[in-house]
């Protein structure tokens, strides 16, 4: 591979990135290699032949690995997809999973394309009309960014609060099982309750009611790892805390202590709930459930399951 080539390839793709306008922290090389992956440009390749492939995030990083020769550690997934790839989207430089609208944010097939007006665009940089072109992409780019957004809100899963207010969560089962918290179990088992929390795994806080925690006694910052869902049950004055499990674990031991700890300074009493969307799934974590916890199913709503203790669905007294 000729080193000239690539630096000459990226210096190229870094001056496209400025010349779209997008913000100084996204001009910089790691973004002009995740472009340069999304157009399928090795060292050397003449833009006019820019393809749009459909890359997830490690393709990304492996595709930059062998054509550029970067290597990227598997911890700056992270970096890649919330400081470049979200920026390409909010752009519209970059369609996020076009094949497939719905599916969940935090899916392992997640995919990004480049947007089919962006391509034509850029299979003409540093052509004549690369200026004129420019010009008038960008006075159009605003109305492709919000119709993109406006495909993507479409597909957002709506939630009725307790107190009556409509959120909207990300799409995917895992908000679908929020909703069915919200929707399904507290009015049956926790019958006027408050919604303090519920996690969205676009946005982490989907929706928080920092002063209504605060009231109780428990104080949190972003880097917090909060439950899927904290339900205030008023009349009993219990704090519900709620993980609702479609991929990931239940509240075993290690995230009771967690929350417990987190949630040390609550006025209210902490209640451990799991649900699961239907026993099958359950039946994968059964033996990983922590004692003194409740479990609901959420295909069998009107059912709540108790893993021992003293009392059915309540408070214990906690100690570290």
């Amino acid at each position: 591979m000729n080193d000239d080539a690539s630096t000459t390839t990226i210096d190229a793709a870094r001056r496209v990135l400025a010349d779209l306008g997008l913000p100084a922290g996204q001009q910089n090389e790691r973004s002009a290699l995740c472009l340069l992956a999304l157009l399928d440009l090795a060292p050397g390749t003449p833009w006019k032949n820019a393809e749009h492939p459909l890359m997830g995030i490690t393709p990304i990083m492996d595709w930059v690995r062998v054509h550029y020769r970067k290597e990227y550690a598997p911890n700056t997934r992270e970096t890649v997809r919330r400081q470049t790839m979200h920026q390409f989207v909010a752009a519209g430089i970059a369609l996020y999973n076009p094949d497939r609208p719905d599916r969940p944010v935090n899916s392992p097939k997640a995919v990004y394309q480049i947007e089919p007006a962006a391509l034509a665009l850029l299979r003409g940089f540093g052509s004549p009309r690369w200026r004129e072109n420019l010009a008038t992409y960008l006075a159009q780019r605003q109305t492709l960014t919000e119709k993109y957004a406006r495909e993507r809100t479409q597909a957002l899963v709506p939630v009725r609060t307790t107190s009556g207010k409509r959120i909207k969560l990300s799409p995917g089962e895992h908000s679908k099982l929020i909703r069915a918290v919200i929707e399904e179990f507290a009015p049956r088992f926790a019958p006027g309750s408050t919604l303090i929390y519920a996690g969205d795994t676009g946005e982490k806080w989907g929706y928080f009611d920092r002063d209504g925690l605060a009231a109780l006694g428990v104080h949190v910052d972003v880097h917090g790892k909060m439950p899927d869902v904290a339900l205030h049950f008023v009349t009993k004055n219990w704090l519900l805390l709620v993980e609702a499990v479609t991929s990931h674990g239940p509240v075993d031991g290690k995230r009771h202590e967690e929350l417990a700890r987190l949630f040390a300074g609550s006025q209210a009493g902490l209640v451990y709930v799991t649900v699961f969307p239907n026993r099958a799934t359950m039946a994968r974590y059964l033996a990983d459930i922590a004692w003194e916890t409740e479990v609901w199913v959420a295909n069998a709503p009107s059912h709540l399951i108790h893993f021992n203790g003293t009392r059915f669905l309540g408070p214990y007294a906690e100690s570290f």
